[in-house]
This record gives structure tokens, sequence and C-alpha cells, in this order.
């Protein structure tokens, strides 16, 4: 087995896990579950590094046999090796894999702008202020304690 095919045939099986957390992520954030996300985050992060230390590994593979690490460097490596079908099965799904991790991850930042929003315009409901929370007054001077307080209207 060549490095690479190993290589490749790893990545997939991290970015299949990454995906999976991005989904899981998504469905918490969607249903407004929160506690979790602490330790969801340190597993994104783990699964993060792995795909990057073996993103690294390939562009030093692909670089010892004088290629690039892009597409292009990938197809020449295959041109190169024509034998290597579980390699090329394994690029083959890594791509549209990594799509979908990409395109999660977008939309779950989605989500956490607009939660983020909604908690704002909670909090300013609940304080009686708008923009920034009420934390400075239009002068850009910071406003005096008692001066935003709760409101019984919200």
């Amino acid at each position: 087995m060549t490095t690479l095919r190993r290589l490749l045939e790893d990545e997939v099986v991290v970015l299949r896990s990454f995906v999976g957390l991005l989904e899981r992520e998504q469905r918490m954030l969607v249903e407004g579950n929160v506690d979790g996300l602490p330790d969801l985050l340190l597993d994104k992060n783990e699964l993060t590094a792995r795909l990057a230390a073996i993103a690294e590994q390939r562009r030093a593979d692909l670089a010892g046999e004088g290629l690039s690490a892009d597409r292009e460097g990938i197809a020449a490596w295959f041109a190169a090796h024509p034998g290597e079908q579980e390699a090329r099965a394994s690029w083959a799904e890594l791509l549209p894999l990594a799509r979908q991790a990409r395109e999660l991850n977008r939309l779950n930042g989605e989500v956490i702008h607009l939660r983020m929003q909604s908690n704002t315009l909670a909090i300013e409901a609940l304080v009686g202020t708008t923009g920034a929370l009420g934390l400075y007054g239009p002068d850009g001077q910071s406003r005096p304690a008692g001066v935003g307080r709760i409101s019984d209207s919200a």
C-alpha cells in the first residue's frame, strides 16, 4: 500500500467523523441544546487537527514526488500510479465529504449568528435599550449605573 493511499483512506475516515460531528452540532444548535457544545467543540478541534496533520502529510508525500498538493498534483499522481484504484476511490469519496463539511460548517455558523442576534434583541428588550446593549450613550461615553433598567414590558 502506498503512503498516499493510506493517507487518503485515513482522511476519509476522519472526515466522515467530522461531518457526523457537524451534523450533531447543527441539531444541538437548532434545538437550542447548548450544554453539550463545549465537549463537542473539543472533539471538533481534535478532528480538525487530525485532518490538518493528514493534509500536511499528503502535501509532503506529493512534494516528495515533485507534485503539488492540489487537484492537479493528485491527478498527476493517479496518472503515474494507474493501479491505485483504492486510492482513487478514497479520493472520489473525499471530495463530496469535504464539500458537505464546508457547507455544514457554513450553515452552523449562520445558525450561531442568528442565535446571537436573537439573544441580543432579547437582552435589549429586557434592559430597555437599543444598540450595543446600552453600554454606551449617544455621546460615546459609558452610561451611568441605573440607566437601562430591566423593563417589565418585555
